[in-house]
């Protein structure tokens, strides 16, 4: 074989053995953006954790991380602390849990320093796009009981707060984790801080998820995610894009947790407080100070969220035709109660005098009852403002 033979020969090898992910061509043009996306998200660290869930924590030094990578964050200034705690009013007191992620067995980051989780070749390959990776899809939204349908593929089981203007959010969420039935579903407990409608609208998101399509894992895990356009192209889930700053060097946005509850069994729990200091909304959890959402991010709700919401959520994919079988919360309806329903309580807001206040509830909302319900708890005890919320999906009642 000639020269010209052996070189079109190894070229018709080439366009053979092309990888193929999700039944589709990969292209060494997408290969060069993915490894692209790589390096722009994941920043040189310190040194690295291993964990025993897989995971692979960098160490990045906090002025290197990846919310500067924002052009609007391009000359920001580090808000190291923030200049107040909301005060409460509440005659209820109870000591604040510490929050232990997995990979702490392993080893913790350095001062200085924040804990990122690095982001794998194959977490991108599972993103229905390159482009779309760690974005919700664009027909997300926040519940809303004018547009709420069930059919779109989200159902909800959430509290909602009157209508009015917030300054943040605190309470506390049972940990669970919830079994999700195909990779593209997800189940997740937050709260959304809302200002804006349509393609204006601004919200702030945090809570505990299980999402296998984003880390290839069925672990229960803090997120973040925040939006200033209605989910039509800004924001992300965590780290997955510039924005939210991290300042703590012991919790990691997208960290995975180990202890979760069971069933008739031990319970656990998260306190979660988000607050606006500044122009900036920060997000402790337990006692840990973790970061902010930089108030350049946003525009509406510089002038605090009109709209608090508190629940779950689920994505049904209707795999063969029949509703999914993933959980909410912990599977098992709201009618069932402590230590077998999942549950929020001590629901509170901040007003504008950055006092925290009992959440005053106008509604609930939720698409299939027979899948997914909520229920309020009792009212006048410890608990606060609680309800609780869940389901297990698929059943004889919900087909």
């Amino acid at each position: 074989m000639g020269t010209a033979g052996f070189i079109v020969a190894l070229m018709l090898i080439g366009v053979i053995i092309i990888p193929c992910v999700h039944g589709e061509e990969f292209s060494d043009h997408q290969e060069i953006k993915v490894q692209s996306l790589l390096k722009r998200l994941n920043k040189h660290a310190l040194i690295s954790i291993k964990s025993e869930d897989g995971d692979i924590i960098d160490c990045v030094p906090i002025h290197s991380q990846p919310a500067f990578d924002h052009p609007l964050l391009r000359n920001h200034t580090i808000q190291m602390r923030p200049s107040f705690l909301p005060e409460s009013t509440s005659t209820y007191t109870k000591k604040r849990t510490k929050a232990t992620q997995t990979w702490h067995k392993n080893g913790r980051c350095p001062k200085n320093t924040v804990p990122i989780r690095r982001i794998k070749r194959e977490d991108i390959l599972r993103s229905k796009s390159i482009e779309s990776f760690g974005k919700k899809m664009t027909y997300s939204s926040i519940p809303e009981d004018n547009t709420y349908d069930p059919s779109k593929g989200h159902e909800y089981a959430v509290m909602n707060s009157m209508q009015g203007t917030y300054f943040g959010t605190k309470f506390v969420v049972n940990m669970w984790k919830p079994e999700v039935q195909v990779p593209n579903e997800f189940s997740l407990a937050q709260t959304w801080l809302v200002s804006g409608v349509g393609p204006t609208r601004n919200t702030i998101e945090a809570g505990l998820q299980v999402y296998p399509g984003m880390y290839g894992d069925d672990n229960l895990r803090l997120f973040v995610y925040w939006t200033a356009n209605g989910y039509q192209g800004t924001g992300c889930y965590n780290t997955a894009c510039s924005g939210f700053v991290q300042t703590s060097n012991l919790i990691t946005v997208g960290g995975a947790f180990t202890t979760v509850s069971q069933y008739d069994g031990d319970q656990y729990e998260l306190d979660i407080l988000i607050w606006k200091n500044g122009e900036n909304w920060w997000l402790q959890v337990g006692e840990e100070l973790v970061g902010y959402w930089p108030g350049q991010l946003f525009n509406s709700l510089g002038n605090g969220a009109t709209i608090v919401q508190w629940g779950g959520e689920i994505v049904n994919a209707e795999t063969d035709g029949k509703h999914t079988g993933t959980d909410m919360g912990s599977g098992h309806f709201a009618d069932e109660g402590y230590k077998k329903a999942s549950y929020f309580r001590n629901l509170k807001i901040i007003d504008g005098t950055n006092t925290l206040r009992e959440a005053q509830v106008v509604s609930f909302l939720t698409g299939h009852d027979n899948c997914y319900n909520i229920k309020a708890g009792d009212s006048g005890t410890s608990w606060g403002v609680n309800f609780f919320y869940g389901g297990p999906g698929q059943n004889e009642r919900c087909p």
